[in-house]
């Protein structure tokens, strides 16, 4: 089985819906991703897929801007990664790893200082996540998340001494009316 990881297009946005809705058994995350299109926080670099010979795209994930707000009150822009979708058929085949390890790849590429989710610590910590709070990092969690399912990764520009990179995240209103 040989999997591409590829840019998304606008072709592919019919199979992304139907992979997104069908790896989060609903279809709020579906239109997630289309609201993140549509808003200026999107970033269509950092929108992959993952293509299988047969069936065709069965992964994908994005990462968009969001806003970091400084204890000063300052606020900086970083990026989030949102959603992550797996096909049920292809999961547990290394698809969701590669799309995490290749958008990563290009936010450090790009020279972002650090990447923020909201998601499961067991999976995303073999990627180099870690509990965001370590780096006093807040993210506001749904009342049934963890406190440790906000998390970070550092990217190769991170520093450490940067007082801008601390806060809390303001996830963009593409986010709004989610749960």
């Amino acid at each position: 089985m040989i999997c591409v990881i590829r840019q998304a297009n606008a072709n592919d946005h019919p199979t992304i819906r139907r992979v997104v809705a069908a790896a989060f058994r609903s279809d709020a995350e579906a239109e997630l991703v289309g609201r993140i299109r549509a808003s200026p926080e999107y970033e269509p670099s950092m929108e992959l897929v993952a293509e299988l010979d047969d069936p065709g795209v069965v992964g994908h994930v994005m990462i968009s801007r969001a806003l970091l707000q400084s204890p000063d009150g300052s606020n900086r822009s970083i990026v989030m990664l949102s959603p992550l979708a797996v096909d049920p058929a292809a999961q547990g085949t290394g698809v969701g790893g590669a799309l995490v390890r290749a958008v990563t790849t290009i936010a450090d590429e790009r020279g972002e200082p650090l990447v923020v989710l909201e998601g499961n610590p067991a999976y995303y910590s073999r990627f180099g996540f870690v509990a965001a709070a370590e780096h006093e990092i807040t993210l506001p969690l749904p009342d049934w998340a963890p406190s440790a399912a906000g998390q970070v990764m550092l990217l190769s520009s991170y520093d450490a001494a940067d007082t801008t990179l601390r806060g809390t995240v303001a996830y963009p209103a593409a986010f709004d009316g989610l749960d």
